[in-house]
Formats: C-alpha cells, sequence, structure tokens
C-alpha cells in the first residue's frame, strides 16, 4: 500500500499497520515495524500531545522507573544512564529513539480513537477519531491495528470512597493527578498506600517536608540496591563499546531476575531475609520489621518495589518517615480517623493507591457489526483474541520489565505480517482449535501466582485464559515466551487466514 500523506481536512486516510500510543510500547512497535517490514506504510496515533503514555500522564515528585533500563529499554537502543531512571530521562531515551530512526513525522498527536471497526468483506479496520475538543478529527483505514495503549485510564485514577472526604479540610490528591502547584514544604504530609508510587514519592516529600506518615493497608516487600551497575561501569572502564555493555548488562539483569523469581517460589522466607539485610544497610542494624514490613503474601506475589539507594529507608532511618499499618474508619476535617481510634493530623493526603484497568483505551470494537466483549474473550498468549481479526495487544510482564515483551510481539508481529504477505492472506483470525473447544475459560491470571489489588478488582474486565494451556494464556514467564514465541508455528491449527 502506497504510503499517504497527512490529510488535515479529516478524509480517510489508509494504512497497512496502525499503532495505537505512542508511550514506551507504541514506539518501540513503530521501530521493529519500520526496520523488520520497511515495505509497510504506517501511523501512530497518540491521544495526548506528548510521547511518553505512563511517563507523562505521571507527574508527581520523583516520578522515576521500578525497573532497570537495562532491561526496561529497548534491546536495540542501549542505556548509558543509571538503571533506575526519572521520566525525564525515560522521555529522553524515547525522543531519541524517534529521532534516530526518523519516527516523528508517523505520530499523530492529540487524535482520540472513538470506535475501531473490523470489515471481514474488505479486510480492513476503520479507526474513527476525535480531537481533544470533541469535533470530529480523521477516519482511518488500516489493515492490521497494533494496540499499544497500555492497560489502565490515564484520566481517572482509583480512590477509594472513604466516609467523611467531604469533610477534610486539607489538601486530598491522587498521585496520578498530582498538581505541580501543591507546596508541602514545611508540612505534615500522609501518603496512602507503600506500592512503587509511594516508594518513589515519600523519600522526595520528605526532604521538605515536616514529616511524611506512609499509611498502608498491608506490608510490601522492598528491594533495596544502590543505583548503579558494577558490571557496566567495569566494562566501560575497560573500554567496551556501549552496545556490547548494554547487551550484557541486560543479560545480567535477565539472569539475576530470573533465579530471583524462581527462588521466591521455592525458599521465600531465605529471599525475605536477604531482602531484610539489604534493608538494614540503609536503615541500620536494629531496624525493626514487624509489624510494617512484613508482607502476608510470599515475595513477588505482587510487585517487588524497588528502592534506589534505599532513599526511603534512610529517611524511615532518620525519622522523617514513619510508617503505620491500619485501615482508615473515616476522614476528619484535621486528618484521617482510624480503625485502630488514633488520628493522623495532615495538611495534605496524597492517595498512591493504584489505578483503574481500561481495556483497549475505553476505546469501542465491532467486528463485522457486532461489538466485541473483551471480558468473553479467549486470549492467545495474552496478545491476540479469539473472533478478533488482524489485531495484536501488547500487554507486557509484572515480574520482569514491560518493554521485554515490547521487543518480543515486536518480532512476532512483523514475522506475522511477512507470512501473511507471503500466503496471500489479507485476513488472520484466533481460533479455538476443536480439541480444546470444551475447556473452560478462567481469569486473565491466577490470583495465587500474582494478585496485585488493581488486577483483582478489575479481574472481570480482562479476557479470559482457557484452561491451563499456556499458549492460550499471558503466561507472566519472559523466560519461558523468549523461546515459545520465536518458535511459535504460523501455521498452526489455532491461526485461521484468508
Amino acid at each position: 500500500m502506497e504510503r499517504p500523506q497527512q490529510d488535515s481536512a479529516g478524509k480517510t486516510q489508509d494504512f497497512d499497520v496502525l499503532i495505537v500510543g505512542a508511550g514506551i510500547s507504541g514506539i518501540g512497535s513503530a521501530y521493529h515495524l519500520k526496520t523488520q517490514n520497511p515495505d509497510k506504510s504506517f501511523v501512530i496515533l497518540e491521544a495526548k500531545e506528548n510521547i511518553g503514555g505512563t511517563w507523562d500522564t505521571h507527574k508527581y515528585p520523583g516520578v522515576r522507573s521500578d525497573s532497570d533500563l537495562y532491561t526496561f529499554g529497548y534491546r536495540f537502543k542501549p542505556w548509558i544512564g543509571p538503571p533506575i531512571a526519572t521520566a525525564e530521562e525515560i522521555r529522553k531515551y524515547l525522543r531519541d529513539v524517534l529521532t534516530e530512526n526518523d519516527l516523528n513525522s508517523s505520530i499523530r498527536f492529540g487524535t482520540l480513537i472513538t470506535r475501531c471497526s473490523w470489515s471481514t468483506a474488505e479486510k480492513l479496520w476503520t479507526v474513527e477519531t476525535c480531537k481533544a475538543d470533541g469535533s470530529a478529527g480523521p477516519t482511518y483505514r488500516a489493515n492490521f491495528l497494533w494496540m499499544c495503549q497500555g492497560y489502565y485510564d490515564h484520566k481517572n485514577p482509583y480512590l477509594p470512597d472513604w466516609p467523611g472526604m467531604g469533610d477534610y479540610k486539607g489538601q486530598l490528591i491522587h498521585a496520578q493527578l498530582w498538581d505541580d502547584s501543591v507546596d508541602y514544604s514545611g508540612k505534615e504530609v500522609v501518603v496512602i498506600g507503600s506500592g512503587a508510587t509511594a516508594a518513589t514519592v515519600i523519600p522526595v516529600l520528605a526532604d521538605k517536608a515536616k514529616h511524611v506518615t506512609m499509611l498502608q493497608r498491608s506490608p510490601t516487600y522492598f528491594y533495596c540496591y544502590p543505583n548503579r551497575s558494577d558490571l557496566a561501569d567495569r566494562l566501560r572502564e575497560i573500554g567496551v563499546d556501549e552496545d556490547t555493555v548494554h547487551r550484557c548488562v541486560r543479560l545480567d539483569y535477565l539472569h539475576n531476575l530470573k533465579m530471583l523469581d524462581h527462588r521466591a517460589r521455592e525458599e521465600p522466607d531465605m529471599v525475605f531475609e536477604e531482602l531484610k539485610e539489604l534493608i538494614r544497610q540503609y536503615a541500620g542494624p536494629d531496624f525493626q520489621f514487624e509489624p510494617h514490613f512484613t508482607p502476608r503474601y510470599r515475595p513477588w506475589q505482587q510487585r517487588l518495589a524497588f528502592i534506589p539507594d534505599g532513599d526511603m529507608f534512610e529517611r524511615i532511618r532518620d525519622g522523617k518517615v514513619t510508617a503505620i499499618t491500619d485501615t482508615i474508619d473515616h476522614f476528619t476535617a484535621d486528618g484521617i480517623k482510624l480503625a485502630s481510634g488514633d488520628e493522623l493530623k495532615a495538611d495534605i493526603v496524597m492517595a498512591a493507591t493504584g489505578f483503574k484497568l481500561l481495556m483497549m483505551g475505553g476505546i469501542t470494537f465491532e467486528v463485522d457489526g457486532k461489538e466485541v466483549d473483551w471480558s468473553e474473550k479467549a486470549t492467545y498468549r495474552g496478545m491476540m483474541f479469539e473472533g478478533v481479526p488482524n489485531m495484536v495487544w501488547v500487554f507486557g510482564y509484572f515480574r520482569a520489565a514491560w518493554t521485554l515483551r515490547v521487543d518480543l510481539l515486536g518480532d512476532f508481529v512483523c514475522r506475522m505480517l511477512r507470512h501473511m504477505d507471503e500466503k496471500g492472506a489479507k485476513e488472520v483470525n484466533i481460533v479455538i482449535p476443536p480439541a480444546l473447544a470444551n475447556e473452560p475459560l478462567l481469569p486473565w491470571i491466577e490470583d495465587d501466582n500474582f494478585n496485585p489489588s488493581y488486577l483483582m478488582r478489575d479481574m472481570d474486565k480482562l479476557p479470559k485464559r482457557l484452561g491451563e494451556q499456556p499458549e492460550w494464556r499471558h503466561t507472566q514467564d519472559y523466560w519461558r515466551e523468549a523461546e515459545d514465541i520465536p518458535a511459535v508455528d504460523l501455521d498452526g491449527a489455532e491461526f485461521a487466514y484468508s
């Protein structure tokens, strides 16, 4: 298909592939498509006015990655900074990828997708859009959709409806909706939550606030370590080029993550003792873990929060931060009344309570006029769906860096598009083989395997896994998928071409 010019008049524009989202998933996918399938025309539709996705949405103090950038970054673009990076450093990395690969002109900013409709007769997706002000935008048509818009609602975070919130006279703000005008200098601040967001923001708040209290319903595991890679430093010291440094350090992190995941299952108590020892290096040798730092689940059953340079525990050691484990009974005019009867005085309350899942960005999908209900769809490897042709959804990893799957699926999609061209096919559909027709549709992920609150409360919105077959679920196992996905037989029984 000949690459069309942008049409500002709002007429229909045709492309071979349409990529949704200009965050880390969409930019990586565009790179793979351009380099592996240079004959394909494509466009990237981005609802925001900036690139970055998550790294543009979140603006709370200190926002940073909770995965190392050697694995959270792309395999094709060396990372040369500290392993844990700030949001601005990540956005710069993404901007460099766009510039170095001439991808900027492929992005259409401020483009909100309202409907995606597949026509079997035309073998095309029709994508209707609007602008930020609600006025009609261009209509796009494409043979293939590459969904990279993430899995949560960027505008509406999860905020529990606690009693008495309207009575509170201080400032109550969700981390996802942080306003830079909030002045926390010299203030009493309560941060509700103890996950990665809380662990990120608390040390920064503590540097200016009078005091910060971390109020948690239940404790979290934390991994403290210096924000450096000794291996990377040594390789650079002896003159190894950055491409090789990146490959070696990436493999080193992947090996260590694999061992940690395995040991967390096989010897969780020993892993916890090792995590404690790392924390003591920053919090002090007499640091007490009961009751505020002894979780009720095993390590890695929820995401392990990384604390670079142990910054939060240094603030706890210095008396700038206090942890409290309790539940909220109600808000008062001056703060929060706890179930225990204690009251926390607070000038500012920040809710680091997570987000709401939003399948496919809340976009309406239709296949031949019938609306798609994702909660009833069986998933093939967590990336394609039975009965939804010519579409891949990028959903990354929880225990390993999200972007590892961006690279894996980039290779897969490009290989599939070449395979379709070789067959002369315009459509690929996922079908359930007859031998599996009676397998039950089960929740997206096993709750005894990985059970963070944001998944558990919205699990009913997600697609389903088919029985216990690994190819009919998102296994969350990068190391297995790194072998399995490149070996997928594209002429297998689950693929129907026309």
